[in-house]
C-alpha cells in the first residue's frame, strides 16, 4: 500500500488558477485510488466492502461521502476515497471478496486529480478534449476515459459546471500547462464568451 506520509502530490505547489466569473482550475487533495476489476459478482461484493453500490451502467459514477466508484469498462472501476484509507479498504475487500476472482490495485501514487469549475469549464476542456461536453450529451454523473490534448485521463462531470480529471502524475504538469494556456483568452478579454 502507498505510504501517504511520503507521497508528494505532483501539483502540490501549484496555486489555483482563478479567472473570476469564468473558470477555476485547482489540484485535488491527496486521495486513495484503486483500480478494481472483476465480474458482476465480484463488483457486488466490492460494493459491500467499499460502502458504495458500484455502478454497472456504462460511463456512470456513484458517490457516497468522500468515496466514489467510476465505471471504466464492463469489468473495471476507478475507486476514490479519502487519503490514507488504502490499507483499510484492501482489508475490507479481502474479507468480503474471499476467493472470488478479482484484482484490486492501489494506484494512489500514480495518479493526481484536478478540478475544473465555473461557467466556462466545459469550454475550457473543449480546447483539448474531443468529447461533446454539453450537459445534454455529458450529464452530471457521467465519466469516461478520454484525452486532453495528448494526455489520457478519466473525465467525470460532478456538477453542471464542475469536472474532475484523474490522470497519471507524469501528465499533470503538461495538462495544467495546457489548460492554463487555453484559459489565456479568458484572462486577456474578461468579456470573452459573455
Amino acid at each position: 500500500m502507498t505510504d501517504a506520509s511520503r507521497r508528494r502530490l505532483a501539483l502540490a505547489d501549484q496555486p489555483p488558477l482563478v479567472i473570476p466569473d469564468k473558470v477555476t482550475l485547482e489540484a485535488c487533495v491527496a486521495a486513495t485510488r484503486f483500480i478494481f476489476r472483476g465480474s458482476t459478482e465480484a463488483a457486488a461484493r466490492m460494493s459491500a466492502a467499499f460502502d458504495i453500490v458500484i455502478p454497472n451502467e456504462p460511463c456512470r459514477a456513484a458517490e457516497a461521502g468522500e468515496r466514489a466508484a467510476l465505471w471504466l469498462g464492463p469489468d473495471e472501476w476507478l475507486l476514490l476515497a479519502r487519503d490514507g484509507e488504502a490499507s483499510a479498504i484492501a482489508a475490507h475487500a479481502a474479507a468480503k471478496l474471499g476467493d472470488t476472482p478479482h484484482s484490486l490495485v492501489d494506484i494512489s501514487h500514480r495518479q493526481v486529480g484536478m478540478n475544473v469549475s465555473g461557467p466556462r469549464a466545459a469550454d475550457l476542456l473543449a480546447a483539448g478534449c474531443p468529447l461533446d461536453l454539453d450537459l445534454a450529451a455529458f450529464p452530471i454523473g457521467m465519466c469516461t476515459r478520454t484525452l486532453l490534448a495528448k494526455a489520457e485521463l478519466v473525465l467525470w462531470r460532478r456538477g453542471p459546471d464542475l469536472f474532475r480529471l484523474e490522470l497519471r502524475r507524469s501528465f499533470a504538469a503538461y495538462a495544467w500547462a495546457f489548460l492554463t494556456e487555453a484559459a489565456r483568452e479568458y484572462r486577456a478579454d474578461r468579456s470573452a464568451l459573455s
